[in-house]
């Protein structure tokens, strides 16, 4: 899955377009490494994104098989660290 589609199906940006722009800008890094929108991600990757005051990191649990999740079952799909 994509990193830009990731990041939307899993409730971490409201929509794709804003994942896409992330990307793009270079706020989003997989495993320590600025990607575009179009990186697959895996099992095990920790994403990073920057924020303008802080900084976030999730490692990745399980794919979404589903367009959209719902935000409570988050903590399925990625944990926090």
């Amino acid at each position: 899955m994509r990193i830009d589609k990731f990041l939307n199906c899993v409730n971490l940006v409201k929509r794709r377009a804003i994942a896409e722009d992330m990307c793009k800008s270079g706020v989003v890094s997989i495993n320590d490494i600025v990607v575009k929108p179009a990186r697959k991600v895996k099992v095990g990757d920790i994403i990073e994104l920057r924020y303008l005051d802080r900084v976030k990191k999730y490692e990745i649990l399980t794919i979404p098989t589903t367009k959209n999740t719902p935000k409570s079952e988050q903590e399925i799909y990625i944990k926090e660290i």
